[in-house]
């Protein structure tokens, strides 16, 4: 089952921590596969759903940060994604490069051993 909604009503589902973001999971849309977490905030959200160029919150850097802005290794948006609680995004993204800093193309690249 899946619901349509607008981005205003997307916006409104989502339930913002006390410091304001969200955790928002990135996904090869044509994959599947995991590429990052990062976080987002009200104005990231925003402008994710206005320009289709994924945009995120940078905690350590205390500023906005669209994907690929300085390294070109962006992140378009195919289908933004709100869970249940409102409290977690899923972003079906188009990754060109690396989606991590390490130059791995998942930050998910290290796996429990037996």
């Amino acid at each position: 089952m899946s619901e349509t909604i607008t981005a205003e009503d997307f916006l409104s589902a989502v339930s913002f921590n006390t410091e304001g973001l969200v955790p928002a999971i990135a996904q090869d849309a044509k994959t599947g596969l995991v590429l990052m977490m990062a976080w987002m905030n009200r104005e990231t959200l925003k402008a994710t759903l206005e320009t289709g160029e994924v945009t995120y919150w940078s905690r350590s850097r205390g500023e906005v940060w669209r994907k690929g802005a300085t390294s070109g290794h962006t992140q378009k948006l195919v289908e933004a994604w709100v869970d249940c609680d409102g409290d977690t995004l899923l972003m079906k993204v188009e990754q060109t490069g690396p989606a991590c800093h390490t130059g791995a193309v998942s930050c998910f690249y290290r796996k429990r051993g037996p």
